[in-house]
């Protein structure tokens, strides 16, 4: 083989090289950019600038139009504790989705559904931690309470909406019961 098929075939390679190189550099760049938009967009929508929690929102799927979503995470973990998610708890939440202005058209609705199909991950529930000790962190005390009140009696409606075995016994199970004590201590500073 001559030295200039040599050296023609290395440049070749090279140019290879580098062309995926860069490529792949400006992938990881379009994606930075992206993530960095989510995080823009989830700070506008939600007051919080910690960034790393703005990152777990992001990785949780939630955006600024799904964060609503965000408000019936305890209700939904609440349904799903015992490791099944009964016709009238997935009824109680869907109702409660209404309650909070969530239509059946919004992205917000196509998340929950999606947590309602099947049980989310317990990082959902961390990460819905941080957003409301986040975003509760600068409430006055009564309005930290009137929150906490609202979203453990709307939970608590959730865990009774099935009720004990056939309408008789303890109407939240201790499951449920586990679920919303998480929840009650979300709120501790």
């Amino acid at each position: 083989m001559s030295q200039e098929f040599l050296d023609d075939r290395r440049r070749a390679l090279e140019e290879a090289f580098f062309a995926r190189e860069t490529e792949a550099w400006r992938q990881r760049q379009r994606e930075a950019a992206a993530a960095a938009s989510r995080r823009e967009a989830l700070q506008a929508a939600s007051g919080i600038t910690d960034t790393v929690l703005l990152d777990r929102l992001a990785g949780q799927g939630l955006e600024a139009s799904t964060l609503a979503a965000l408000s019936l995470v305890p209700l939904v973990m609440v349904g799903w504790a015992d490791g099944t998610l009964d016709t009238k708890e997935r009824e109680a939440l869907l109702a409660a989705a209404a309650e909070s202005g969530i239509g059946r058209d919004s992205p917000a609705y196509r998340s929950l559904t999606a947590w309602l199909a099947s049980p989310p991950p317990a990082s959902l529930l961390e990460t819905w931690t941080d957003y409301i000790r986040a975003s509760s962190a600068g409430m006055e005390d009564a309005a930290r309470q009137a929150l906490k009140a609202g979203l453990l009696d709307r939970a608590r409606a959730v865990a009774q909406a099935a009720g004990g075995f056939l309408g008789l016994g303890a109407r939240i199970s201790p499951a449920e019961a586990a679920m919303l004590e998480k929840l009650d201590r979300a709120f501790a500073a």
